[in-house]
């Protein structure tokens, strides 16, 4: 599927999805919060998103239509320095704040398209967040991982090009190490890679964003829903 065809399907998604969806999802507090504090403009693209989230269920589209669709609606954000954008070395953003700000770098590019596939009910042993040296550019750099079953080439979902690739036609990145929901891979070489006991819990910045993610009271959670239940 070209680029162009994606993008019109994602188009006639959303917009089909914005005229069936339970508007009961978001609370006028909620909404009036995001439009105070960020603009009009931040409170759409949130609307837009939980519609792109239930469009899954509505649709019923296949999980490599998924990948392709959120990678295309997150990676018209603008990348903007955490030192830029929160005044912080390092910060990793909740999606909603990625959203409603309107910027983020790599980890908030990765971080929003895993949490939006999993609420899609892609399976999280599908998915792993993915550190890589971005060798063109000699510097660290993080992307989204798809494996459509645990011995596939997975596909690379990056903020840095639009198309999703196989890892291994991405020689310009060097993987280090990944992680998803559940466990911590070191890499050694491309592939799967050696698991590391104690799971992703050992990644102090990827905790606190899930500890800040279950704070539903402070306007942190990850998807509208939450937020008002």
């Amino acid at each position: 599927m070209s680029c162009v065809h994606r993008l019109l399907l994602l188009v006639m998604v959303l917009v089909a999805t914005a005229a069936t969806a339970d508007n009961d999802t978001f609370t006028p507090e909620f909404l009036a919060q995001i439009a105070q504090k960020y603009g009009n403009s931040a409170k759409e693209r949130v609307v837009d998103w939980q519609h792109l989230i239930e469009s899954a269920q509505i649709h019923h589209t296949s999980e490599r239509d998924r990948i392709h669709m959120v990678n295309d609606f997150f990676n018209h954000i603008p990348f903007v320095s955490d030192i830029q954008h929160w005044h912080r070395t390092d910060y990793w953003a909740t999606p909603v704040e990625f959203l409603a700000s309107n910027g983020g770098d790599c980890e908030d590019f990765s971080i929003a398209k895993y949490f939006t596939l999993r609420e899609m009910g892609v399976p999280d042993d599908h998915l792993r967040i993915t550190y890589v040296k971005a060798l063109r550019l000699n510097e660290a750099h993080m992307v989204l991982a798809w494996y459509e079953t645990p011995q596939s080439d997975p596909l690379i979902l990056d903020n840095l090009i639009p198309d999703i690739e196989p890892a291994s036609r991405r020689t310009d990145l060097l993987p280090v190490y990944s992680f998803n929901g559940s466990n911590l891979w070191m890499s050694k070489e491309r592939g799967q890679g050696r698991l590391v006991t104690g799971g992703s819990q050992r990644i102090n910045l990827w905790r606190d964003l899930n500890l800040r993610m279950q704070q539903r009271e402070r306007g942190r959670s990850y998807t509208a829903k939450s937020m008002t239940q």
